[in-house]
């Protein structure tokens, strides 16, 4: 592909003006040959920075798979499927991993796609039934690798290096420079292209501060701190709230629900679709305030982040940079408050920048002015993001200003739209149809 194509793909779809620089450096390193580990830190364009060289080394659809790019999540696959399909439009991107329908995926690989994104895992088990061909992928993204090897996929890569024997180009991101390289990849003295000192640069973006609770059970404590943030504003800034365990995450999420605070819960034990409308929510800003374990510290598509709030410190540096890395994205600042007892310490990797005082009379709204509904149709069904704005204007004479951000599923959809808007849309809706269909339009209440 072209690289006057590739760039104007990258502005007219992702609304990217101009590449930083390792963005530039990875996409003339594209023709030199060489495998590439690449070092970069959260939150600093990694995504974009290994799909540019790749776009630029596609040749025209041959009808075989050119591209295999590998990573250690579901969320991170699902991201970078995104990217890789806005950036590379002409090329057809298709993603694998678990929790979803494994028959919806199956009918995806009946036209062989360009570029596979996938869990080692579901990967290697479409392989193992022929669901697809790896023989002929030439390019090879392992994309947070140390990640991949901790999570213990080795067997599983072993297995797929030998089921891709015509790779030639490798590429590996991480965070951090890994000691070893893993002997399944037989990589020869990889060219290293090393942003990971723009961690300092990040750092400069955020404001850390600790917040000191009245007691060891901080919910109280983290209520204020909500009251505080946003006291004056009209609607809520979004904020991550970070926890260690997922029963601490329902205690703390349910704590929140309890006393009006339009939050959503997210952690390991949801099914993937409560994951995804979990996401939707909080970006579309009908719950701006999410409440987590570390699952949502690394890989998810999520829209300006004001402030992450560790409720409790993270066990390692590299949680706590990874959680960090929400917010203060792509140039952007962003607020780190760190709950803590009366006699807890901070942990010695944290750097903080004073102390925020919490002031009890502060009050603010911090219920939902968005509402969420869902359709029962998506992308299997061929809606589009257009289809749904389409109706919702012409249909139920709603303004497209009164519509906010619209995420398109394969079997369903949700829209956020304003409160005061819900129950005439409702009502406009019953005997309509949407693209020819009778849809089911409700209120996403959970």
């Amino acid at each position: 592909m072209k690289e006057k194509e590739i760039l104007e793909g990258v502005k007219t779809r992702l609304g990217i003006e101009q590449l930083n620089a390792m963005q530039q450096e990875m996409m003339k390193r594209a023709t030199d040959g060489q495998d590439i580990m690449l070092l970069s830190p959260t939150g600093s364009g990694k995504t974009l920075a290994f799909t540019l060289p790749v776009l630029k080394l596609m040749k025209p659809s041959t009808g075989r798979i050119q591209c295999v790019v590998i990573a250690p999540s579901r969320e991170l696959v699902i991201q970078i499927a995104s990217v890789m399909r806005e950036a590379g439009k002409i090329f057809r991107v298709v993603a694998l991993y678990g929790g979803h329908k494994v028959e919806d995926e199956v009918n995806s690989l009946k036209v062989t796609p360009d570029i596979v994104v996938a869990t080692p895992g579901r990967l290697l088990d479409h392989s193992v039934r022929h669901n697809l061909e790896l023989l002929p992928v030439r390019m090879l993204v392992l994309d947070e690798f140390d990640k991949t090897l901790e999570l213990g996929f080795e067997e599983e890569m072993g297995k797929l290096m030998k089921r891709m024997k015509n790779v030639s180009r490798i590429i590996l991101t991480s965070a951090t420079k890994a000691d070893t390289l893993p002997e399944f990849l037989n990589l020869d003295n990889p060219v290293i292209v090393d942003y990971s000192s723009k961690t300092e640069e990040v750092r400069g973006r955020m404001n850390v501060r600790r917040v000191v609770t009245d007691s060891n059970d901080k919910l109280e404590g983290l209520l204020t701190l909500l009251h505080n943030l946003n006291a004056g504003k009209a609607s809520a800034e979004k904020a991550m709230i970070f926890v260690n365990h997922r029963e601490s995450a329902m205690r703390v999420y349910e704590f929140l629900r309890k006393n009006k605070v339009a939050a959503v819960l997210y952690h390991g034990a949801l099914e993937q679709r409560e994951r995804e409308t979990a996401v939707a929510l909080f970006n579309n800003g009908s719950r701006p305030i999410i409440v987590a374990t570390d699952l949502a510290a690394r890989g998810l598509d999520i829209e300006k982040v004001k402030s992450v709030i560790h409720y409790h410190q993270p066990l390692t540096e590299e949680s706590y940079i990874h959680r960090n890395g929400r917010t203060a994205r792509v140039e952007e600042e962003g607020d780190i408050y760190l709950l803590v007892g009366p006699d807890e310490e901070l942990k010695e990797f944290v750097a903080s920048d004073g102390d925020f005082i919490l002031e009890g009379k502060r009050e603010a709204d911090l219920s939902q002015k968005f509402m969420t509904l869902y359709i029962s149709g998506g992308k299997r069904e061929k809606l589009s993001r257009g289809d749904i704005l389409g109706f919702l204007v012409k249909e139920c004479n709603v303004p497209a200003a009164d519509v906010g951000k619209i995420d398109v599923f394969d079997h369903y959809s949700l829209v956020a739209v304003k409160e005061d808007k819900v129950a005439g849309i409702l009502n406009a809706a019953e005997d309509k149809r949407l693209k020819g269909e009778k849809r089911r339009i409700s209120t996403l209440t959970k």
